[in-house]
């Protein structure tokens, strides 16, 4: 079972952050990559949604990079579990750079925050992009979890 502690750091809350929808997706990526271990553990995942002033200082602060960027993600499973809850990891989106890349891509604002939101757990779940052959292992992975939400590229 995912527990996923939403937490919203933004003015107004957007018709596309239906918390059922966020939990039903982020669960399905996690249960698919995991299979039957899912069934015999419980997960722990935590999402915060904001704009770029936060994550810009977050991203400057943790990554040494002074701009906003889309999805950020912290991986607690990098080593082995300890306690009863197998914590995956932070993420965090800022809303205002999904907004602005769903206008620059051409496709919806849900399409696009359910793409950073895909993007950011596969990080946590050790998908990587640094070069060619990872980054072509990830999009694809990222491409077959939308299509199973019906989020295409427009």
């Amino acid at each position: 079972m995912l527990e996923c502690d939403i937490t919203y750091d933004i003015d107004k809350l957007e018709e596309i952050l239906e918390e059922e929808r966020i939990i039903e997706f982020s669960e399905f990526i996690i249960k698919d990559e995991y299979g039957k271990e899912y069934e015999e553990n419980d997960y722990y995942l935590s999402l915060l949604i904001t704009d770029d002033k936060v994550i810009r200082q977050i991203n400057k602060d943790y990554r040494d990079k002074d701009y906003a960027t889309d999805v950020i993600s912290f991986a607690y499973n990098e080593t082995d579990n300890i306690g009863p809850v197998n914590i995956i990891g932070d993420i965090v989106v800022s809303l205002e750079k999904v907004k602005e890349q769903a206008q620059e891509y051409g496709h919806s604002e849900e399409r696009e925050f359910y793409y950073v939101l895909c993007h950011g757990i596969l990080h946590l779940l050790g998908y990587d992009h640094m070069n060619e052959e990872e980054q072509k292992i990830m999009r694809k992975r990222e491409e077959e979890i939308l299509e199973k939400f019906n989020y295409k590229r427009s």
